[in-house]
């Protein structure tokens, strides 16, 4: 029997993958895991090739025949491991971690396993239901105000980055904003945030239509904080323009050099002028598990939305990013975003974690966070961000003794990173040194511009950190600024005849 090209060949296909196929696989990949993480400390942490290099490797078109996995890992080894930059290294001090753990990889796997798409709650009332729970579970550990979990009113949903939750923060503030207007209004909005905001609030503000987002200057003078005086003359001039300021994104912890903008202040600010505050502390909210850090997050009661990303700072793997709304304000976001066609429609739409977020798909992000919270446990995680501090306080002892380094201006160290610089040095100078401690493999810090001057970041963040090896990645870091500064000084002897 035919049916259009198609034939009907009974039952004559042969799943290729059983159980016992599967179990013999799935013991071969946690093996090979598991060794590569016990083997981190030996491979170069950033990767050492140029672009373009694995096409030449592989072949030019995909197998007609199976493969099998020893093969296929093989090729691993030999072609894809040289051009990964090691992100799980307790020697990787670059960017801000994207750090995972052993429950979040086998929450990992079973996620994949459930394969749940899980945008509504019928398509897997579990999957919705422990969304809910654990990220009240989280907004506790955090010590987030009552009105941020569901008992009182708020709603936490699981984003895939802090750069979509931005985007919906905005969205929901331009939703409020809009409540009663016309639509040629949406023209006139304003969207405030200072020039260390991350770049996502400037992507968010070109994705909502918002144009006019004022970004305001910071100084040393401050710590690069937001001040409220600067967001108030912005305001005020922006109604004096006919204008309709609508949010404003204040950060704790910023990526360049973790400042953190005065909430209390700005909080009260936003609220006079109907304002949503969006508080993004996608790197350093974590941080809120440890008590003795409480007054960061002072005036967090004011916000109207807070977001923070466990895949940076709380051992559960790229990606999850926990954005809370207070009491009410998730009905502006299902506004700006709930859409049910026909084929979605059930009896428990409301609960539908789809309308909280701008794609329909998700993933069963909450298994990883479920995990990682039972198995660690509070105090686990607590010791975790605690070892990181102390990793912190080694490296700035560490830098106080060497006369050459001084933390930046305007910079403090907290949270596990540390903005530090090259006294006396020229850019010039300053990027060959850090050339040189990246490109011998057993530290990678990235640098910034802060104050006009070149930086170092030193961002601690690993699973595994230890203090070892922030005194082995130092230890890089002396002999490099000897090597570039030791030419430096021969050079000038030669040209003027003196020694150093």
């Amino acid at each position: 029997m035919q049916n259009g090209c198609l034939k009907d060949t009974g039952d004559t296909y042969r799943i290729p993958f059983d159980a016992d196929e599967w179990r013999r696989l799935g013991h071969a990949m946690v093996d090979f895991i598991a060794d590569y993480h016990q083997s981190l400390g030996g491979l170069p942490v950033r990767s050492q090739v140029s672009p373009g290099y694995l096409a030449p490797l592989l072949p030019a078109a995909p197998p007609e025949q199976p493969e099998g996995l020893p093969a296929i890992l093989e090729d691993v080894r030999q072609h894809i491991l040289p051009g990964i930059t090691h992100w799980q290294s307790p020697s990787f001090f670059a960017w801000f971690s994207a750090n995972t753990s052993p429950p979040s990889l086998i929450a990992d796997m079973l996620c994949s396993a459930l394969g749940v798409v899980g945008f509504s709650w019928v398509a897997s009332p579990a999957a919705t239901e422990l969304e809910a729970i654990v990220l009240d579970w989280l907004g506790q550990l955090l010590r987030l105000p009552p009105s941020f979990l569901s008992p009182q009113g708020g709603t936490g949903v699981i984003q895939s980055t802090a750069s979509e939750a931005t985007l919906v923060a905005l969205l929901s503030a331009k939703a409020r904003a809009m409540q009663g207007r016309q639509e040629g209004e949406a023209l006139k909005l304003c969207a405030y945030c200072s020039d260390q905001a991350h770049s996502s609030v400037r992507k968010a503000g070109m994705v909502a239509g918002i144009t006019r987002l004022r970004v305001l200057p910071t100084s040393a003078a401050h710590q690069y904080a937001l001040q409220p005086e600067a967001l108030e003359a912005a305001v005020q001039a922006d109604l004096a323009e006919g204008l309709l300021p609508c949010f404003v994104c204040a950060t704790i912890g910023t990526t360049n050099s973790c400042a953190v903008d005065p909430l209390p202040a700005l909080g009260q600010l936003a609220a006079r002028h109907g304002l949503w505050l969006h508080v993004d502390a996608a790197y350093a909210g974590t941080f809120g598990l440890l008590p003795e850090l409480a007054c960061f997050f002072e005036g967090l009661e004011l916000a109207d939305s807070f977001d923070t990303n466990p895949h940076k700072g709380l051992l559960t793997n790229f990606d999850c990013s926990t954005l809370w709304f207070r009491e009410g304000r998730a009905e502006w976001a299902r506004q700006a975003l709930s859409l049910t066609p026909e084929y979605l429609r059930h009896h428990a739409n409301d609960l539908d974690y789809k309308d909280l977020q701008v794609p329909l798909g998700r993933k069963f992000r909450a298994l990883k966070l479920w995990f990682v919270m039972r198995m660690y446990g509070a105090e686990g995680l607590r010791a975790y961000l605690r070892n990181r501090l102390e990793c912190q306080q080694v490296f700035e002892e560490l830098l106080a003794a060497d006369s050459r380094f001084c933390v930046a201006e305007g910079t403090e160290p907290r949270f596990g990173l540390v903005c530090f610089r090259l006294t006396g040095a020229s850019r010039q100078q300053s990027e060959a040194v850090l050339e040189a401690v990246n490109s011998g493999g057993k530290a990678f810090l990235v640098g910034t511009v802060i104050g006009g001057q070149h930086t170092f970041r030193m961002a601690i963040g690993s699973t595994n950190v230890l203090p070892r090896h922030i005194r082995e990645a130092w230890a890089e870091i002396q002999a490099a600024a000897d090597g570039v500064l030791g030419a430096a000084c021969a050079k000038r002897g030669t040209e003027n005849g003196t020694a150093c």
